[in-house]
């Protein structure tokens, strides 16, 4: 399938989802918010892959959001009683509109499998809000991010705040909301907001198609499970969180699966693991097979 924003590519068990518009600095348009979860949730829901990398083209991974998406939010017509009701209607289209994009990124931290982002270049405004709900991010030395929406008089609202306050001190956190300016690659790593830094796009590919690999050697249920409880363990209190560990794996726990990693690691080969399911679609679609 051809996207406006983005080219998809699969092998050997990991998605590359590539922004394509380097020309206008990968920004973010109608198109990218609606292709973004379709593709997202086409892998998972059909279990295509066990990993996606997320990356970009161009000198920056994204100058973040093309402001033109909010309009004005007033439909123009002929008659004024019209134009009323749509300037009555502001507000409320304009949530839907950041909720919808909100959904957008959160699909990458509720899919069952790991997304890694690979930043080159700037991730401005959106940018960090996109990063920010992958589950690792690698930036090349060029790299920087920047919390941009104060320089525009507004409050970055897409997913930036509740993800990076887990990621970077709140002073820090602060420090970018309230000024705006870039955090380098070489900052975010001593932070730990980025994993590992490389010297240009191409060495970074390499090295994280590589971390990709890896990871899709493993069990994808047990991969899964440990995305959704660190995810949980995030958002709740530890005695929460091990009472969640102890349910999911009472549940989830496959002896059959961890029979094979042992017998793998003994044979020195890789396992032979079951895939994740295709999920269940939306109701009156049936369900895959």
């Amino acid at each position: 399938m051809n996207y406006s924003c983005f080219d998809v590519s699969i092998a050997n068990d990991v998605a590359h989802i590539v922004l394509n518009r380097p020309d206008k600095r990968n920004s973010m348009i109608h198109e990218f918010w609606d292709e973004l979860p379709t593709i997202v949730q086409n892998i998972d829901q059909n279990s295509t892959a066990r990993v996606i990398v997320l990356s970009s083209t161009g000198p920056h991974f994204t100058s973040g959001l093309d402001t033109s998406i909010f309009g004005s939010n007033v439909e123009s017509s002929d008659n004024p009683e019209d134009t009323e009701k749509s300037k009555r209607q502001r507000s409320a289209k304009l949530y839907d509109t950041i909720e919808h994009m909100q959904k957008s990124f959160t699909c990458l931290e509720q899919c069952r499998i790991p997304v890694i982002a690979a930043i080159q270049g700037g991730a401005i405004g959106g940018g960090v809000d996109l990063v920010t709900a992958c589950d690792l991010r690698y930036m090349t030395e060029d790299g920087f991010l920047s919390i941009y929406e104060i320089n525009i008089g507004m409050t970055a609202d897409v997913g930036t705040f509740p993800r990076i306050t887990h990621l970077l001190p709140e002073g820090v956190v602060k420090e970018l909301a309230y000024t705006g300016r870039r955090i380098s690659a070489q900052e975010a790593k001593h932070h730990g907001l980025v994993n590992e830094i490389y010297t240009d796009h191409e060495t970074m590919l390499e090295a994280i198609m590589g971390i990709a690999r890896q990871i899709a050697t493993k069990a994808p249920l047990a991969v899964y499970g440990s995305k959704k409880i660190i995810n949980h363990s995030r958002d709740h209190s530890t005695a929460d969180s091990l009472d969640y560990i102890s349910l999911w794996n009472a549940s989830m726990l496959q002896p059959d699966e961890i029979s094979e990693a042992f017998a793998a690691a003994q044979e020195e080969r890789e396992g032979d693991f079951v895939d994740l399911p295709t999920m269940r679609q939306k109701m009156g679609t049936g369900i895959n097979k």
